[in-house]
């Protein structure tokens, strides 16, 4: 819009670098979630993570020499920009793999019905909803990026550290509270992470920023289901051997119980990770976006 203070950069498009980004994220994708399934030494996981890692590296060695390029890497090394993306890649990952390890243990090891499991998933789904659509905007405006995802990440460790008394004759209700604590770290923190991947850019870099933050977010998902799946499957006694039904599940739910400690660490780990960002809070909470309101009407037409 004229007089909008808007940033127009004619440039070709990085068709090269396009192909080899999502050719190359899409391997990684699948590669992850057959490894999820499969485990990391099926061929049917290491081969597309081995093919995405060349396609990937390709595409950073034609952005290192492109003249106009998709993803400068000056840009991703920025350390605010940096940060927060690994942060979204590590709360991320844990969302998705305690999001699918839990219904999986209502469902397969309490033997709960699918739409009974639904149920007890919807009040950590309602906190989603509410808290990451009202309360979590507000937090950001009023303590900032930075103390908003200590917090988040910490709420995030410590309810999938109160998820762990999982037990084959257990109860439902026993994992709420850690559901909640979870989800509740989790909806704040998402909204905190987008603000501060923008927070570290340049005038008309603020698209590529959250195209970038939410590759990571969705690259997150299917890392952390994988890991925590090959974590749960490592650590499953009976998996070596033969057993009857209930040692089978026990040891089922001992995987389990070490992959919600795994994801509690990988918390831990966020915690540190957002030591690092700096605290920012977004333009309208500051009341700077009135005086560039102001600034546009007096400009006029």
């Amino acid at each position: 819009m004229p007089g909008g203070g808007g940033w127009l950069k004619n440039q070709p498009l990085d068709v090269p670098g396009a192909l080899t980004v999502t050719s190359g994220i899409i391997l990684l994708i699948y590669g992850l979630t057959n490894a999820a399934a499969l485990g990391f030494a099926s061929e049917w996981s290491f081969i597309p993570l081995i093919f995405s890692a060349l396609v990937l590296a390709a595409f950073v060695l034609i952005e290192s020499r492109s003249k106009a390029p998709l993803m400068p890497l000056d840009f991703i090394r920025r350390g605010s920009v940096l940060t927060a993306n690994t942060l979204a890649l590590v709360l991320t990952s844990i969302v998705g793999g305690v999001g699918f390890i839990v219904p999986v243990y209502f469902q397969n090891v309490l033997g709960y019905s699918a739409v009974y499991s639904g149920l007890l998933t919807l009040p950590p789904a309602l906190t989603f909803f509410i808290v990451g659509g009202w309360v979590a905007p507000r937090l950001v405006n009023r303590f900032g990026a930075k103390r908003t995802l200590l917090v988040s990440s910490a709420l995030i460790s410590v309810g999938t550290l109160l998820l762990t008394p999982m037990s084959p004759n257990g109860n439902a209700f026993v994992l709420m509270p850690g559901l909640l604590v979870w989800a509740l770290g989790a909806s704040i923190g998402f909204p905190a992470i987008n603000i501060a991947a923008v927070a570290g850019t340049r005038p008309g870099e603020e698209g590529l920023a959250s195209g970038v933050v939410g590759t990571s977010s969705r690259v997150g998902f299917p890392i952390g289901l994988a890991i925590l799946l090959t974590i749960a499957g490592a650590f499953d006694p009976p998996a070596a051997g033969n057993a009857n039904a209930s040692t089978s599940t026990a040891g089922v739910v001992a995987g389990f119980q070490v992959a919600m400690l795994a994801a509690a660490l990988i918390g831990v780990l966020g915690f540190f990770i957002a030591l690092r960002l700096k605290d920012v809070k977004p333009p309208w909470a500051s009341g700077d976006w009135k005086q560039n309101e102001a600034a546009l009407q007096q400009a006029g037409p």
